[in-house]
């Protein structure tokens, strides 16, 4: 919490000018393409996290697939996971959130900007929709990003298991599916310093339809589970 004060202190000036373009962004899509409004984000989350004090790397960005129409599956460690991703990621995608943050100043706008997506966890039929709609973008072309845990691990670089329901977004759309491995991403939120800290984001060699047709999505969930856990327990020694 101490770095979410100190970053909002450091951007104290900036923050009204980007909201500003963010929500217009949000507002007039006619008139910025997915990749402007993603682009100009991007840029503004690669200035917060360098002023928040928080070193963000990335790896394997050269895995992502050539072709638009993929989903993006990382583990989920707390509010900077999205900041980690958005740093890293080149490629223009639009993300699942939680419903309750919907409405978040900022997160809101963004959402908007991005095209993004909020869901009601605790809403079957509801979350189901959003699946299939994740699924029909992904078919256009379009490129998400998911947490398959559903909510965030409180066990640090230990993952929780991954929900099947969440992979069937990808089944539907056949398209790639990318393991991403998120490493200390809960240090700069849940640690009371602003101290600089180091995250670490992975993306993992991408699983094709190829691959994975013809098996339950648990058997999916459980291999891009593992697959992630190794990579995070490989580079902590």
């Amino acid at each position: 919490m101490n770095r979410i004060v100190y970053m909002v202190i450091r951007h104290l000036f900036q923050a009204p000018i980007w909201f500003f373009h963010i929500d217009k962004m949000g507002k007039q899509k006619e008139r910025y393409s997915l990749q402007e409004r993603y682009d100009y984000i991007r840029k503004m989350v690669k200035k917060i996290n360098v002023g928040g004090r928080v070193d963000v790397r990335g790896y394997g960005a050269e895995n992502l697939p050539k072709e638009d129409g993929f989903i993006l599956f990382p583990n989920h460690q707390g509010l900077f996971d999205m900041l980690a991703i958005i740093d890293t990621c080149p490629k223009p995608m639009s993300v699942v959130i939680k419903k309750e943050a919907e409405n978040w100043v900022l997160v809101k706008q963004v959402l908007a900007a991005l095209d993004g997506i909020s869901m009601d966890r605790s809403d079957i039929k509801a979350s189901l929709k959003v699946i299939n709609q994740m699924s029909e973008r992904v078919k256009l072309g379009g490129n998400f990003v998911i947490f398959p845990e559903g909510t965030r691990s409180r066990d640090e670089n230990n993952i929780l298991d991954f929900k099947a329901g969440t992979f069937k977004s990808a089944v539907n759309a056949r398209c790639p599916i990318v393991p991403v491995a998120l490493i200390n991403s809960f240090k700069p939120f849940d640690i009371s310093s602003i101290k600089k800290e180091q995250v670490q984001v992975h993306y993992l060699d991408p699983i094709y339809p190829e691959q994975y047709m013809g098996l339950k999505t648990k058997e999916i969930a459980d291999i891009v589970h593992n697959r992630i856990q190794e990579k995070i327990n490989s580079n902590l020694g």
